[in-house]
């Protein structure tokens, strides 16, 4: 690439930022939508780099009507060389991800996507100071965006957040709260893992639906503990079958008919304190599979709960549902608004994340009637609409319409490791420290 490619695309890049914050009109009410709406996933802190990895994501991913801001600057801004126009739309292909600095060169870096494993070479321009490149280490961790120049050359598109080394604990927990915040990058570098995360949330579906006989089930904790440790065996011995591994073979048979070193393998047993069925499972997912299926953990207090609804949905998820039979006993009195728990129950529905979209979907179908006057009287909105207005509320209660990627997805096989090896370290400082410390489980939190 040369250094003239990088100038025009730096050029361009900046023309089209300035094109979108001086527009007025649609293009403008859309950016300040777009902004409010990311803005609204709970960040701890949506300073100004925040808030540039959005307005960045905003002219690749944002609309307005059926037109991305980029297609709008290529139709309105004068005219472009063919070589202009296919490096702008080249920025569709733009995403967020975090980052390690693999190596520094003098004019470029060596990055690699945590999240994907995929490996660039990426150029600096003045969106990222020279004043925060140059302080930069191997072994650093970054939040940014990227996007493509040519010839496999990218520069920073947007702020970039530096992080600094991370154990993995801390990692585990940044890639935790980079899905929470940044739902709609995930693997968006690489769609053979997202379409492969999103096959496995309707394989689970299609599992659960066949183990509990339906898409729902209500069951105490400690009943729903232990049906959904079989559910999680069965699907197990399912795709060992499905991959040609017998189970019920030693650790010998195993080695030797997978190649590997019988004493490698025990002593990996030995040291994790797995089983046969434990080790076949590990083999068939680093010899066959990109992709781990996460393992299901419940809070202490869902687990010591009287009753528990668990939804199933093949573009939802899983979804574990402490306090719906609290509101489907509720909607079933005469008067619900007279009872005592009415206000805090819905309010606490509303604003916890858990009982999202679908779930508020099942209630409007059991309890139509009963449903619309409760949120007429504790939203105080006496012409509320169950059909026409629903959608509208649970929006301002930050419940998206659309489903992100769910908790029970797989993720690839790199970043299991990483949050069990993390989650080891944890629990081994914390035997050490004999402290009991809430801990984050990383990317699939509970």
């Amino acid at each position: 690439m040369g250094s003239s490619d990088l100038e025009r695309a730096i050029q361009l890049k900046q023309e089209l930022l300035d094109f979108v914050y001086d527009a007025e009109g649609d293009l403008a009410i859309a950016l300040e939508a777009y902004v409010a709406q990311q803005g609204s996933r709970d960040r701890q802190s949506y300073d100004p780099k925040q808030q540039s990895l959005v307005v960045d994501e905003f002219l690749s991913e944002g609309k307005v009507g059926s037109h991305s801001p980029i297609e709008l600057f290529i139709a309105e801004e004068g005219e472009f060389s063919d070589r202009d126009i296919a490096l702008l739309q080249s920025w569709h292909n733009s995403f967020t991800g975090l980052f390690e600095v693999v190596q520094v060169s003098s004019d470029r870096f060596e990055l690699t996507n945590w999240l994907t494993a995929k490996a660039y070479t990426v150029f600096p321009n003045q969106e990222v100071p020279i004043e925060e490149t140059t302080r930069w280490q191997r072994g650093d961790i970054l939040l940014t965006r990227l996007a493509p120049i040519s010839d496999g050359a990218w520069m920073f598109s947007g702020s970039c957040i530096f992080k600094g080394k991370l154990g993995k604990p801390k990692l585990a927990v940044a890639l935790g709260e980079f899905k929470k915040n940044y739902p709609s990058q995930l693997y968006s570098d690489a769609p053979d893992l997202l379409e492969q995360a999103w096959e496995s949330v309707a394989q689970y579906h299609h599992e659960f639906v066949e183990f509990f006989g339906g898409d729902r089930v209500t069951l105490p904790g400690y009943q729903l503990e232990r049906k959904l440790v079989q559910l999680q065996e069965k699907m197990s011995q399912t795709r060992l079958e499905a991959a040609g591994i017998d189970s019920s073979k030693s650790l010998k048979e195993i080695a030797r008919e997978r190649g590997i070193e019988e004493l490698e393998l025990s002593a990996v047993a030995e040291e994790s304190g797995a089983d046969s069925k434990e080790m076949t499972k590990l083999l068939d997912n680093k010899l066959n599979s990109r992709m781990v299926a996460p393992k299901v953990n419940l809070p202490e207090e869902v687990k010591k709960a009287e009753k528990v609804a668990v939804f199933s949905h093949p573009r939802w998820g899983q979804m574990i549902v402490q306090s719906y039979p609290k509101l489907q006993t509720l909607l079933e009195t005469e008067d619900p608004l007279e009872q005592e728990n009415c206000e805090v129950l819905i309010r606490q529905s509303l604003e916890n994340p858990q009982i999202n979209y679908f779930v508020w979907q099942q209630l409007k179908e059991e309890y139509p009637a009963s449903l619309e006057r409760v949120l007429q009287g504790v939203l105080n909105r006496p012409n509320f609409n169950l059909e026409s207005d629903l959608e509208t509320t649970l929006t301002e209660f930050n419940k998206p319409l659309e489903p992100d990627l769910p908790e029970i997805a797989s993720v690839p096989l790199h970043l299991h490791e990483l949050f069990e090896e993390a989650v080891e370290k944890v629990n081994k400082s914390k035997s050490k420290s004999k402290k009991k410390k809430k801990t984050s489980k990383g990317f699939h939190s509970q």
